[in-house]
């Protein structure tokens, strides 16, 4: 007769199991891996909290998704939609600078969020939104000093670091203009109120997209450059400018300018670099006769009249 004894593991008279056969623990997740599943809970989660009507899109009528679907996503970031899918699976893909900024535009990412996708990802922001150490305190001060002068300080990809007052109702309400998006190429073929403001625009378009191509010669690999670049592409007027591949240095020059607040300023353009000439520069512009003088000074009030409380 056979027993429950004979059966039952580790009772006496049975052999015990031979050594090597245990099951095998699963292993632990590596540090890629716990951070690209951490990266695909944190797209879904900010994708499924965005309605179509946010950012334009139709919301159809049998929608079931909550928020916005992949495809949707894919194609306002730019990307395949089989690559998104992916990078909501948690493969194990590469994903650029550009893509990460591209993201982050799409599904309305606040500063802090945008921070935290490039961590997860274990990517560089190529944004422009952080602070400058070349912006001291003392250089903000000399800007404020300047006014009504309207002055800001640059970099060679147009990144707007630092302005004073006048400069901020200068071209368009510059404080109403997310940090990320303060780049003055962006704003010339993006910015209604920006391209308005100015007399010669497709002269100043096509100047700066010359400038642009002899500055970025020297950062083409460099993921900033590239993101402004991906999103500069996205006008048709910029790639039609782009493809001639015009090419010329820095240089002052006379603007005239329409403020929609104060009317027409002729103004002489200065660049006072801090640096090596691809450096960030201090950007002038001095009335260029007494009439402008005069509506500057008018501009430098209705800036202070019209600053939102709290800047």
């Amino acid at each position: 007769m056979t027993t429950m004894a004979q059966h039952r593991p580790g009772a006496p008279g049975t052999r015990p199991a031979p050594a090597g056969h245990d099951l095998p623990r699963p292993a632990e997740p590596s540090a890629p891996e716990i951070r690209r599943h951490e990266l695909a809970g944190f797209l879904r989660s900010r994708r499924e909290r965005i309605t179509p009507e946010q950012v334009g899109l139709p919301r159809g009528p049998r929608r079931r998704t909550p928020g916005l679907r992949r495809e949707e996503v894919a194609q306002l970031s730019a990307v395949g939609v089989t690559w998104y899918t992916w990078l909501e699976q948690a493969r194990d893909i590469q994903v650029s600078p550009q893509v990460l900024d591209a993201l982050a535009r799409a599904l309305l990412l606040d500063p802090g969020e945008r921070g935290h996708l490039f961590s997860l990802a274990a990517a560089v922001d190529p944004s422009p939104g952080t602070e400058c150490p070349s912006v001291t305190p003392a250089l903000r001060r000399m800007l404020e000093q300047l006014d009504p002068i309207p002055a800001c300080v640059q970099n060679s990809r147009y990144d707007i670091l630092a302005y004073n007052r006048t400069y901020a109702r200068l071209l368009c309400d510059l404080d109403a203009v997310a940090p990320e998006d303060r780049n003055c190429m962006i704003l010339a073929y993006t910015d209604p109120q920006w391209r308005s403001s100015v007399v010669d625009l497709p002269g100043v378009t096509r100047l700066m997209a010359a400038k642009f191509r002899r500055a970025m010669a020297e950062h083409l690999a460099e993921p900033a450059w590239k993101a402004l670049l991906q999103r500069l592409e996205l006008s048709p007027e910029f790639r039609e400018i782009w493809a001639r591949h015009e090419v010329v240095g820095a240089g002052s020059r006379t603007k005239v300018f329409r403020n929609a607040h104060v009317g027409l300023l002729r103004l002489e353009h200065t660049d006072l670099w801090l640096g090596p000439s691809s450096g960030p520069r201090m950007v002038t512009y001095a009335p260029a006769d007494e009439e402008t003088a005069q509506r500057l000074r008018r501009l430098r009030s209705l800036s202070d009249e019209l600053r939102p409380e709290g800047l």
